[in-house]
């Protein structure tokens, strides 16, 4: 089978298009005919050896840490899935990634994929889609009325923060370049600030429940951030670099978000994008042997949005 492969650490051009042997399910997990992968940041980080530390991985290394496929064979004491369905997961970070023709996946860790988008394009969603759903409701526990702002909207986590804040009946305000106001605005911020023209913490008039931190911004700007959040109010980070600030005094939290994989929760993100409530949104759709070129160009600050990744298999 053709697989995406890394032997040493560093820049794009350590990826290379290989011919490998075909992975062998073992018990409690199936061999997935993938559709698609992802493009994520960490996946750059991972290939030029940064994240060693928290995520090692086992030299050649497949990256791809999201996975859109068919079940093509069952691994012993798998009863979840039959041969032939579609599926999608979050694979574990440092484990051999789908960018392949085939690839392992826990049959505990995936779940049913959505029906109404095509396969393929659902490899868009495990990954920033549970980012934002844990970031949101398992660590910032926002409900309806509350104000929430999303720092980093026009990314593809933020873009489903947004869409994830609004169904809950949050008030939305988004940070946004007037490049990406529209599409923000499509999402259902009620309020978009753009960050290009004006301080963002000096934007906001009234105090906010709620700060999603998703943009590669310096620890300063986001203790700025903070000062918005009303007492007792969350601050929740996703950049692992700096730690969310808090305020004891005012009883704001920090929390940083180390997203993992939950089938329950990617179930029911499913459910949200079948049912009209939760767009799937692709910038780019490159085959699997671009992928090397994809980092290169993700390394020069030319990939926006969320790009798959397609291998071609049926």
């Amino acid at each position: 089978m053709k697989a995406v492969r890394f032997h040493e650490f560093g820049g794009p051009e350590v990826l290379l298009v290989e011919d490998i042997d075909r992975p062998v399910p073992g018990p409690g997990e199936v061999l997935i005919r993938v559709a698609a992968t992802s493009f994520n940041g960490v996946d750059a980080n991972i290939r030029a050896g940064t994240m060693q530390g928290p995520i090692p991985v086992e030299l050649p290394h497949t990256p791809g840490l999201d996975v859109a496929g068919t079940v093509d064979v069952l691994g012993e004491e798998v009863d979840r899935f039959s041969v032939g369905d579609a599926v999608i997961g979050f694979l574990p970070m440092g484990s051999t990634g789908a960018a392949a023709e085939f690839a392992l996946a826990s049959a505990e860790g995936l779940a049913a994929a959505p029906s109404s988008i095509a396969l393929s394009d659902a490899a868009a969603l495990p990954l920033v889609g549970l980012t934002a759903w844990q970031a949101l409701f398992e660590h910032a526990a926002l409900g309806a009325g509350q104000r929430v702002l999303v720092n980093g909207a026009s990314g593809a986590v933020g873009d489903y923060a947004v869409q994830l804040a609004n169904d809950a009946g949050a008030r939305v305000l988004a940070t946004a370049g007037p490049r990406s106001v529209e599409r923000v605005r499509s999402a259902g911020a009620d309020e978009i600030l753009d960050y290009t023209s004006a301080e963002v913490s000096t934007a906001v008039t009234e105090p906010v429940d709620v700060v999603l931190n998703l943009a590669p911004i310096d620890p300063e700007e986001l203790a700025a951030l903070a000062l918005l959040v009303r007492p007792g109010g969350v601050v929740v980070n996703t950049t692992v670099w700096m730690p969310a600030p808090s305020d004891a005094v005012r009883h704001v939290r920090g929390v940083d978000v180390y997203v993992r994989n939950d089938a329950a929760q990617l179930s029911y993100l499913v459910e949200l994008v079948d049912s009209g409530r939760l767009r799937v949104h692709i910038a780019e759709r490159v085959p699997l042997a671009d992928l090397p070129a994809l980092h290169g160009r993700a390394a020069s600050g030319e990939v926006s949005g969320k790009v798959v990744i397609v291998t071609g298999n049926a």
